[in-house]
Protein backbone atom coordinates (compact mmCIF):
# COMPACT_ATOMS: atom_id res chain seq x y z
CA UNK A 1 0.00 0.00 0.00
CA UNK A 2 1.43 3.59 -0.95
CA UNK A 3 4.61 2.22 -2.22
CA UNK A 4 3.96 3.21 -5.81
CA UNK A 5 3.63 7.10 -4.54
CA UNK A 6 5.92 7.08 -2.00
CA UNK A 7 8.50 6.11 -5.22
CA UNK A 8 6.67 9.20 -6.88
CA UNK A 9 7.25 11.45 -3.65
CA UNK A 10 10.79 10.20 -3.66
CA UNK A 11 11.52 11.07 -7.02
CA UNK A 12 10.31 14.20 -6.15
CA UNK A 13 11.58 15.62 -3.40
CA UNK A 14 15.51 14.45 -4.70
CA UNK A 15 14.82 17.12 -7.67
CA UNK A 16 14.28 19.96 -4.60
CA UNK A 17 16.31 18.08 -2.23
CA UNK A 18 19.59 18.98 -4.58
CA UNK A 19 18.64 23.23 -5.16
CA UNK A 20 20.11 25.28 -3.08
CA UNK A 21 17.65 27.56 -3.21
CA UNK A 22 13.51 27.67 -4.02
CA UNK A 23 11.80 29.62 -6.66
CA UNK A 24 7.93 30.42 -7.33
CA UNK A 25 9.22 27.84 -10.47
CA UNK A 26 10.87 24.97 -8.86
CA UNK A 27 7.72 24.80 -6.40
CA UNK A 28 4.98 24.98 -8.57
CA UNK A 29 6.72 22.36 -10.61
CA UNK A 30 6.97 20.23 -7.90
CA UNK A 31 3.63 21.09 -6.81
CA UNK A 32 2.24 19.67 -9.91
CA UNK A 33 4.42 16.43 -9.71
CA UNK A 34 2.61 15.87 -6.43
CA UNK A 35 -0.68 16.55 -7.44
CA UNK A 36 0.05 14.27 -10.59
CA UNK A 37 1.11 11.71 -7.74
CA UNK A 38 -1.90 12.17 -6.16
CA UNK A 39 -4.24 11.65 -9.01
CA UNK A 40 -2.15 8.81 -10.28
CA UNK A 41 -2.78 7.60 -6.77
CA UNK A 42 -7.00 7.53 -6.63
CA UNK A 43 -6.90 10.30 -4.37
CA UNK A 44 -10.15 12.05 -5.41
CA UNK A 45 -9.71 15.05 -7.62
CA UNK A 46 -11.36 18.00 -5.42
CA UNK A 47 -9.25 16.75 -2.41
CA UNK A 48 -6.07 16.72 -4.93
CA UNK A 49 -6.86 20.48 -5.53
CA UNK A 50 -7.19 21.73 -2.25
CA UNK A 51 -4.34 19.66 -0.96
CA UNK A 52 -1.97 21.52 -4.46
CA UNK A 53 -3.68 25.32 -3.52
CA UNK A 54 -2.74 24.72 0.07
CA UNK A 55 1.08 23.44 -0.15
CA UNK A 56 1.99 25.81 -3.13
CA UNK A 57 0.22 28.62 -1.26
CA UNK A 58 2.31 27.72 2.03
CA UNK A 59 5.58 26.88 0.05
CA UNK A 60 5.65 29.93 -1.18
CA UNK A 61 5.96 31.67 2.37
CA UNK A 62 9.09 33.16 3.62
CA UNK A 63 9.14 30.39 6.32
CA UNK A 64 9.69 28.11 3.82
CA UNK A 65 11.65 30.14 0.88
CA UNK A 66 13.82 31.80 3.31
CA UNK A 67 14.91 28.51 5.16
CA UNK A 68 18.26 27.45 5.27
CA UNK A 69 17.22 24.08 3.87
CA UNK A 70 14.29 24.74 1.86
CA UNK A 71 13.97 21.15 -0.19
CA UNK A 72 13.52 19.62 3.55
CA UNK A 73 11.63 22.63 4.39
CA UNK A 74 8.76 21.73 1.71
CA UNK A 75 8.82 18.00 2.52
CA UNK A 76 7.79 18.68 6.26
CA UNK A 77 4.86 20.93 4.54
CA UNK A 78 3.45 18.16 2.80
CA UNK A 79 3.94 15.79 5.76
CA UNK A 80 2.19 17.90 7.81
CA UNK A 81 -0.59 18.57 4.61
CA UNK A 82 -0.79 14.69 4.09
CA UNK A 83 -1.37 14.09 7.89
CA UNK A 84 -4.08 16.73 7.57
CA UNK A 85 -5.99 15.39 4.94
CA UNK A 86 -6.04 12.29 6.51
CA UNK A 87 -7.48 13.47 10.06
CA UNK A 88 -4.71 14.93 11.44
CA UNK A 89 -4.40 12.56 14.93
CA UNK A 90 -5.76 9.22 15.67
CA UNK A 91 -9.44 8.86 17.99
CA UNK A 92 -9.30 7.30 20.45
CA UNK A 93 -12.37 5.55 21.28
CA UNK A 94 -14.23 6.62 24.82
CA UNK A 95 -15.84 3.53 26.09
CA UNK A 96 -19.04 4.21 28.52
CA UNK A 97 -18.43 1.82 31.99
CA UNK A 98 -21.13 1.84 33.14
CA UNK A 99 -23.41 -0.07 30.30
CA UNK A 100 -22.52 -2.22 27.02
CA UNK A 101 -21.52 -0.20 24.51
CA UNK A 102 -22.72 -0.93 20.79
CA UNK A 103 -20.88 -1.14 17.15
CA UNK A 104 -22.72 -0.88 13.97
CA UNK A 105 -20.68 -2.05 11.22
CA UNK A 106 -21.93 -1.20 7.64
CA UNK A 107 -20.80 -1.72 4.41
CA UNK A 108 -21.51 -3.19 0.94
CA UNK A 109 -21.34 -7.06 0.15
CA UNK A 110 -18.04 -8.27 -0.02
CA UNK A 111 -16.25 -5.15 2.02
CA UNK A 112 -15.11 -7.23 4.78
CA UNK A 113 -17.27 -6.67 7.80
CA UNK A 114 -17.54 -10.43 9.12
CA UNK A 115 -13.88 -10.36 9.43
CA UNK A 116 -13.35 -6.85 10.28
CA UNK A 117 -16.09 -7.61 13.25
CA UNK A 118 -14.31 -10.14 14.69
CA UNK A 119 -10.59 -8.16 14.49
CA UNK A 120 -13.11 -5.15 15.83
CA UNK A 121 -13.42 -7.97 18.81
CA UNK A 122 -10.16 -8.79 19.19
CA UNK A 123 -8.72 -5.80 19.51
CA UNK A 124 -11.01 -4.74 22.18
CA UNK A 125 -10.60 -7.69 24.41
CA UNK A 126 -7.21 -6.47 24.41
CA UNK A 127 -8.09 -3.65 25.89
CA UNK A 128 -9.87 -5.51 28.80
CA UNK A 129 -13.59 -5.33 27.36
CA UNK A 130 -15.90 -8.21 27.08
CA UNK A 131 -17.17 -8.15 23.43
CA UNK A 132 -19.74 -10.19 21.70
CA UNK A 133 -21.15 -9.99 18.15
CA UNK A 134 -24.16 -10.19 16.98
CA UNK A 135 -24.58 -11.62 13.24
CA UNK A 136 -27.07 -9.41 12.06
CA UNK A 137 -26.67 -10.20 7.69
CA UNK A 138 -29.18 -13.02 7.22
CA UNK A 139 -29.10 -12.72 3.70
CA UNK A 140 -25.72 -13.58 2.43
CA UNK A 141 -25.19 -17.50 2.10
CA UNK A 142 -22.97 -18.92 5.34
CA UNK A 143 -22.51 -15.31 6.73
CA UNK A 144 -23.78 -16.46 10.20
CA UNK A 145 -21.40 -19.63 10.25
CA UNK A 146 -18.71 -17.43 9.36
CA UNK A 147 -19.11 -15.32 11.93
CA UNK A 148 -20.09 -17.89 14.54
CA UNK A 149 -16.71 -20.11 13.68
CA UNK A 150 -14.74 -16.88 13.68
CA UNK A 151 -16.35 -16.15 17.40
CA UNK A 152 -15.14 -20.22 18.44
CA UNK A 153 -11.91 -19.57 16.98
CA UNK A 154 -11.18 -16.45 19.27
CA UNK A 155 -13.23 -17.41 22.21
CA UNK A 156 -15.79 -14.74 21.68
CA UNK A 157 -19.51 -15.15 22.23
CA UNK A 158 -21.93 -14.44 18.83
CA UNK A 159 -25.27 -14.50 19.63
CA UNK A 160 -27.37 -15.50 15.73
CA UNK A 161 -31.09 -16.66 14.98
CA UNK A 162 -31.38 -18.25 11.94
CA UNK A 163 -35.39 -17.65 11.94
CA UNK A 164 -35.38 -13.82 13.13
CA UNK A 165 -35.10 -10.73 11.07
CA UNK A 166 -32.04 -8.42 11.52
CA UNK A 167 -33.52 -5.67 13.87
CA UNK A 168 -34.83 -8.39 16.46
CA UNK A 169 -31.75 -10.11 16.46
CA UNK A 170 -29.85 -6.99 16.98
CA UNK A 171 -32.07 -6.00 20.14
CA UNK A 172 -32.34 -9.77 21.20
CA UNK A 173 -27.96 -9.89 21.14
CA UNK A 174 -28.08 -6.37 23.22
CA UNK A 175 -30.24 -7.95 25.88
CA UNK A 176 -28.10 -11.23 25.94
CA UNK A 177 -25.09 -8.76 26.39
CA UNK A 178 -26.69 -7.09 29.46
CA UNK A 179 -27.24 -10.57 30.94
CA UNK A 180 -24.08 -11.76 30.59
CA UNK A 181 -22.34 -9.00 31.89
CA UNK A 182 -20.35 -8.28 29.18
CA UNK A 183 -19.15 -4.46 27.70
CA UNK A 184 -19.37 -4.57 24.08
CA UNK A 185 -21.68 -6.06 20.93
CA UNK A 186 -19.98 -5.41 17.57
CA UNK A 187 -23.19 -5.85 15.10
CA UNK A 188 -22.50 -7.64 11.91
CA UNK A 189 -25.35 -6.08 9.34
CA UNK A 190 -26.18 -7.37 5.78
CA UNK A 191 -24.56 -5.54 2.74
CA UNK A 192 -25.52 -5.63 -1.01
CA UNK A 193 -24.10 -4.99 -4.32
CA UNK A 194 -24.88 -1.87 -4.57
CA UNK A 195 -26.81 0.74 -2.34
CA UNK A 196 -31.01 0.61 -2.06
CA UNK A 197 -33.81 1.50 -0.37
CA UNK A 198 -34.42 -1.48 1.58
CA UNK A 199 -30.92 -2.12 2.90
CA UNK A 200 -30.90 1.90 4.11
CA UNK A 201 -33.85 1.44 5.70
CA UNK A 202 -33.13 -2.00 7.40
CA UNK A 203 -29.62 -0.49 8.36
CA UNK A 204 -31.75 2.43 10.24
CA UNK A 205 -33.98 -0.13 11.95
CA UNK A 206 -30.93 -1.67 13.81
CA UNK A 207 -29.57 1.68 14.99
CA UNK A 208 -32.52 2.55 16.47
CA UNK A 209 -33.22 -0.72 18.19
CA UNK A 210 -29.70 -0.75 19.43
CA UNK A 211 -28.67 2.44 19.39
CA UNK A 212 -24.86 2.26 18.81
CA UNK A 213 -22.44 4.64 19.82
CA UNK A 214 -20.03 3.68 17.28
CA UNK A 215 -21.13 3.09 13.26
CA UNK A 216 -18.67 1.81 11.59
CA UNK A 217 -18.68 2.27 7.51
CA UNK A 218 -16.35 -1.05 6.10
CA UNK A 219 -14.70 -0.31 2.46
CA UNK A 220 -12.39 -2.27 0.29
CA UNK A 221 -9.41 0.30 -0.21
CA UNK A 222 -8.94 -1.72 -3.55
CA UNK A 223 -11.71 -0.35 -4.98
CA UNK A 224 -10.20 3.44 -4.51
CA UNK A 225 -13.10 6.23 -5.62
CA UNK A 226 -15.66 4.04 -5.68
CA UNK A 227 -15.17 3.01 -1.87
CA UNK A 228 -15.20 7.03 -1.23
CA UNK A 229 -18.45 7.06 -3.11
CA UNK A 230 -20.08 4.71 -1.53
CA UNK A 231 -19.44 5.99 1.93
CA UNK A 232 -20.80 9.23 1.42
CA UNK A 233 -23.83 7.86 0.36
CA UNK A 234 -23.74 5.76 3.61
CA UNK A 235 -23.09 9.51 5.61
CA UNK A 236 -26.12 10.52 3.91
CA UNK A 237 -28.49 7.97 4.55
CA UNK A 238 -27.22 6.42 7.89
CA UNK A 239 -24.19 8.54 8.91
CA UNK A 240 -21.30 6.61 10.75
CA UNK A 241 -18.49 7.64 13.03
CA UNK A 242 -15.53 5.99 11.52
CA UNK A 243 -14.39 4.08 8.65
CA UNK A 244 -12.46 0.66 8.56
CA UNK A 245 -10.38 0.35 5.51
CA UNK A 246 -9.69 -3.25 4.93
CA UNK A 247 -7.35 -4.43 1.81
CA UNK A 248 -4.41 -2.11 3.23
CA UNK A 249 -1.87 -4.79 2.66
CA UNK A 250 -2.41 -5.02 -0.89
CA UNK A 251 -1.34 -3.45 -3.61
CA UNK A 252 -4.11 -0.61 -3.54
CA UNK A 253 -3.02 3.07 -4.21
CA UNK A 254 -4.38 4.42 -1.08
CA UNK A 255 -6.81 6.97 -2.63
CA UNK A 256 -9.56 6.06 -0.48
CA UNK A 257 -7.63 6.39 2.55
CA UNK A 258 -6.51 10.37 1.43
CA UNK A 259 -9.97 11.56 0.06
CA UNK A 260 -12.64 9.92 3.02
CA UNK A 261 -12.45 12.18 5.34
CA UNK A 262 -12.36 15.39 2.91
CA UNK A 263 -15.37 14.05 1.07
CA UNK A 264 -17.50 12.46 4.12
CA UNK A 265 -16.23 14.51 7.07
CA UNK A 266 -15.36 11.39 8.42
CA UNK A 267 -11.65 10.13 9.57
CA UNK A 268 -10.55 6.58 8.91
CA UNK A 269 -10.34 5.09 12.84
CA UNK A 270 -9.35 1.37 11.27
CA UNK A 271 -7.44 -0.61 8.75
CA UNK A 272 -6.79 -3.85 8.41
CA UNK A 273 -3.33 -4.76 6.95
CA UNK A 274 -3.67 -8.88 7.08
CA UNK A 275 -6.37 -11.55 6.40
CA UNK A 276 -5.60 -12.86 9.72
CA UNK A 277 -7.97 -11.46 13.32
CA UNK A 278 -4.62 -9.82 14.81
CA UNK A 279 -4.14 -8.00 11.46
CA UNK A 280 -5.83 -4.55 12.36
CA UNK A 281 -4.51 -1.27 13.37
CA UNK A 282 -5.71 1.79 14.61
CA UNK A 283 -4.95 4.58 11.62
CA UNK A 284 -2.27 6.98 12.73
CA UNK A 285 -2.78 9.79 10.09
CA UNK A 286 0.88 11.15 10.99
CA UNK A 287 2.18 8.00 10.82
CA UNK A 288 0.94 7.00 7.13
CA UNK A 289 2.01 10.51 6.12
CA UNK A 290 5.26 9.37 7.28
CA UNK A 291 5.62 6.31 5.29
CA UNK A 292 4.32 7.42 2.60
CA UNK A 293 6.89 10.29 2.43
CA UNK A 294 9.59 6.92 2.90
CA UNK A 295 10.42 8.49 6.36
CA UNK A 296 9.46 5.26 8.66
CA UNK A 297 6.80 4.61 11.54
CA UNK A 298 9.52 3.72 14.16
CA UNK A 299 6.33 4.21 17.03
CA UNK A 300 4.11 1.92 14.72
CA UNK A 301 7.23 -0.41 14.73
CA UNK A 302 7.77 -0.38 18.35
CA UNK A 303 4.18 -1.15 18.84
CA UNK A 304 4.30 -3.79 17.06
CA UNK A 305 7.08 -5.13 18.48
CA UNK A 306 5.28 -5.04 22.07
CA UNK A 307 2.57 -6.77 21.31
CA UNK A 308 4.24 -9.88 19.91
CA UNK A 309 6.89 -9.82 22.49
CA UNK A 310 7.56 -12.47 25.72
CA UNK A 311 9.08 -10.68 28.39
CA UNK A 312 10.21 -13.46 29.99
CA UNK A 313 11.75 -15.36 26.93
CA UNK A 314 13.60 -12.32 26.18
CA UNK A 315 14.81 -12.41 29.42
CA UNK A 316 16.12 -16.06 29.04
CA UNK A 317 17.52 -15.66 25.08
CA UNK A 318 19.71 -12.33 26.72
CA UNK A 319 21.11 -14.90 29.67
CA UNK A 320 21.80 -17.40 26.73
CA UNK A 321 23.81 -14.75 24.30
CA UNK A 322 25.58 -13.69 27.37
CA UNK A 323 27.04 -17.03 27.78
CA UNK A 324 27.67 -18.57 24.01
CA UNK A 325 24.65 -20.61 24.31
CA UNK A 326 22.30 -19.06 20.81
CA UNK A 327 21.51 -22.20 19.51
CA UNK A 328 19.51 -22.22 15.82
CA UNK A 329 16.55 -23.12 17.46
CA UNK A 330 16.47 -19.84 19.15
CA UNK A 331 17.05 -18.36 16.32
CA UNK A 332 14.23 -20.26 14.63
CA UNK A 333 12.10 -18.71 17.25
CA UNK A 334 12.89 -15.38 16.76
CA UNK A 335 12.65 -15.55 13.37
CA UNK A 336 9.31 -16.67 13.90
CA UNK A 337 8.13 -13.64 16.29
CA UNK A 338 9.69 -11.28 13.44
CA UNK A 339 6.83 -12.88 11.42
CA UNK A 340 4.09 -12.55 13.56
CA UNK A 341 4.86 -8.60 13.65
CA UNK A 342 4.01 -8.79 9.72
CA UNK A 343 5.32 -9.35 6.62
CA UNK A 344 9.05 -7.97 6.12
CA UNK A 345 8.08 -5.32 3.46
CA UNK A 346 6.07 -3.70 5.80
CA UNK A 347 8.46 -3.58 8.91
CA UNK A 348 10.94 -2.36 6.21
CA UNK A 349 8.98 0.15 5.41
CA UNK A 350 8.18 1.19 9.28
CA UNK A 351 12.74 1.82 9.17
CA UNK A 352 13.21 5.43 8.34
CA UNK A 353 15.76 5.13 4.94
CA UNK A 354 14.87 1.68 4.07
CA UNK A 355 11.13 2.57 2.56
CA UNK A 356 11.55 1.57 -1.15
CA UNK A 357 14.87 0.43 -1.14
CA UNK A 358 14.44 -3.08 -0.08
CA UNK A 359 12.98 -5.83 -1.93
CA UNK A 360 10.89 -6.89 0.79
CA UNK A 361 8.65 -9.70 -1.02
CA UNK A 362 12.02 -11.51 -2.14
CA UNK A 363 13.02 -11.54 1.62
CA UNK A 364 9.74 -12.50 2.67
CA UNK A 365 8.95 -15.22 0.33
CA UNK A 366 12.51 -16.84 -0.41
CA UNK A 367 14.91 -16.29 2.50
CA UNK A 368 12.46 -16.70 5.48
CA UNK A 369 10.83 -19.78 3.98
CA UNK A 370 13.99 -21.60 3.45
CA UNK A 371 15.77 -20.34 6.49
CA UNK A 372 12.80 -22.17 8.35
CA UNK A 373 12.42 -24.86 6.21
CA UNK A 374 16.28 -26.12 6.71
CA UNK A 375 16.16 -25.24 10.27
CA UNK A 376 12.72 -27.42 10.63
CA UNK A 377 14.59 -30.17 9.21
CA UNK A 378 17.19 -30.65 11.51
CA UNK A 379 17.03 -32.86 14.52
CA UNK A 380 16.67 -31.01 17.94
CA UNK A 381 20.29 -32.39 18.81
CA UNK A 382 21.93 -30.65 15.72
CA UNK A 383 19.76 -27.48 16.31
CA UNK A 384 21.31 -27.28 19.79
CA UNK A 385 25.19 -27.88 18.43
CA UNK A 386 25.57 -27.45 14.84
CA UNK A 387 29.16 -28.28 14.32
CA UNK A 388 27.83 -32.16 14.28
CA UNK A 389 25.91 -31.49 10.75
CA UNK A 390 28.57 -33.07 8.89
CA UNK A 391 28.45 -33.96 5.03
CA UNK A 392 25.62 -36.97 5.23
CA UNK A 393 23.41 -34.91 7.61
CA UNK A 394 23.55 -31.68 5.31
CA UNK A 395 22.16 -34.03 2.43
CA UNK A 396 19.56 -35.09 4.54
CA UNK A 397 18.86 -32.15 5.76
CA UNK A 398 18.99 -30.71 2.15
CA UNK A 399 16.32 -33.21 1.18
CA UNK A 400 13.98 -32.66 3.76
CA UNK A 401 13.43 -29.03 3.52
CA UNK A 402 13.47 -28.90 -0.51
CA UNK A 403 16.82 -26.73 -0.74
CA UNK A 404 20.58 -27.84 -1.86
CA UNK A 405 23.48 -28.62 0.31
CA UNK A 406 25.07 -25.35 -0.60
CA UNK A 407 21.45 -23.60 1.05
CA UNK A 408 22.27 -25.50 4.19
CA UNK A 409 25.93 -24.65 4.24
CA UNK A 410 25.33 -20.56 3.65
CA UNK A 411 23.08 -20.88 6.92
CA UNK A 412 25.21 -22.40 8.97
CA UNK A 413 28.23 -19.81 7.45
CA UNK A 414 25.84 -17.43 8.33
CA UNK A 415 24.39 -18.13 11.64
CA UNK A 416 28.41 -18.95 12.93
CA UNK A 417 28.85 -15.73 11.96
CA UNK A 418 26.07 -13.89 13.85
CA UNK A 419 27.28 -16.16 16.78
CA UNK A 420 31.06 -14.56 16.98
CA UNK A 421 29.47 -10.71 16.10
CA UNK A 422 27.39 -11.58 19.20
CA UNK A 423 30.05 -12.79 21.33
CA UNK A 424 31.84 -9.37 20.74
CA UNK A 425 29.02 -7.51 21.36
CA UNK A 426 28.81 -9.11 24.95
CA UNK A 427 31.84 -8.44 24.92
CA UNK A 428 32.04 -5.07 24.23
CA UNK A 429 28.74 -4.36 26.22
CA UNK A 430 30.79 -5.55 29.49
CA UNK A 431 33.92 -3.76 28.90
CA UNK A 432 31.66 -0.75 28.93
CA UNK A 433 29.72 -2.17 32.09
CA UNK A 434 32.77 -2.47 33.79
CA UNK A 435 34.58 1.73 32.47
CA UNK A 436 31.26 2.88 34.49
CA UNK A 437 32.56 5.34 36.89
Amino acid sequence: MFEELSTRFDSIFKKLRGRGKLTEENVSEAVRDVKRALLEADVNYKVVKKFAATVQEKALGAEVLDSITPGQQFVKLVQDELAAVMGGAARQIKFHTNRVNVIVLAGLQGSGKTTACAKLALHFRKQGHKPMMAACDTYRAAAVDQLETLGRALNVPVYSDRAAKPVAIAAAALEAAKREGLSLLIVDTAGRMHIDKDMMSELKDICAAVKPDEIFFVADAMTGQDAVNVAAEFHREVGFTGAILTKMDGDARGGAALSILDVTGVAVQFVGVGEKPDALELFHPERVASRILGMGDIVSLVERAQETTDVEKNKKLEKKIRRNLFSLQDFLDQLRQIKKMGSIGELLAMIPGLSGRVDGAAVDGEMMARIEAIICSMTPREREKPLIIDGSRKKRIAMGSGTTVQDVNKLLKQFDSMKTMMKRMTKIAGNAGLRRP
